[in-house]
């Protein structure tokens, strides 16, 4: 998600410069106000997060460890239902932060829905192209060049719960310094 958000960073950097629309009247800030990076990239953040999570994220129910050994999640599974509501959180925090651009005079209501429509397509043309990479094997391929592997580059969405991951590894280091106070 993170290069998407570069990439919406980009889109909306060329964009500004392209269309070339001031900010409104009362405002004396700098820069073009069209379209609205606020609204452009919470727009992108939210849909892209409820795109993972109601079309992509699949809960683990348990994995194996190098040594064979199974691990289990320390925390209990989200529900598609919780997976929704979280969505339709972040959706209304983006709404939010749309709302607050109009409401400060940072921009015309043209420049956020401009700003989020922006967003929103582009967060849908990433989540296709990412699972057609995803899909066709480029991600594996990319993520076995040296270059990948020697800036540690890994693919942790679909291959690792995250919520989990960090707490599982940080928990077998304090058990293993635990076992060697020990001994």
């Amino acid at each position: 998600m993170f290069a998407g958000q570069m990439a919406c960073e980009l889109l909306n950097f060329g964009l500004k410069r392209w269309i070339k629309e001031e900010r409104p009247q009362q405002m004396h800030g700098k820069g073009y106000g069209m379209p609205s990076s606020h609204s452009q990239f919470v727009s992108f953040f939210s849909v892209s997060l409820a795109l993972f999570l109601l079309l992509r994220h699949q809960p683990s129910v348990g994995h194996h460890n190098g040594a064979g050994a199974a691990i289990y999640p320390t925390y209990k599974q989200s529900t598609l239902l919780e997976r929704l509501l979280l969505s339709i959180l972040a959706l209304a925090g983006a709404a939010s932060v749309c709302a607050s651009r109009i409401y400060l005079s940072y921009h015309t209501p043209k420049q956020v829905m401009v700003g989020v429509l922006a967003g929103a397509v582009f967060a849908l043309v990433w989540f296709v192209s990412t699972t057609i990479l995803r899909r066709s094997g480029w991600v594996e391929w990319s993520l076995d060049t040296q270059l990948a592997r020697l800036v540690r580059l890994r693919d942790l969405i679909v291959t690792e719960d995250l919520q989990d991951a960090g707490w599982a590894r940080w928990d077998e280091r304090r058990r293993l310094m635990k076992h060697k106070k020990k001994t």
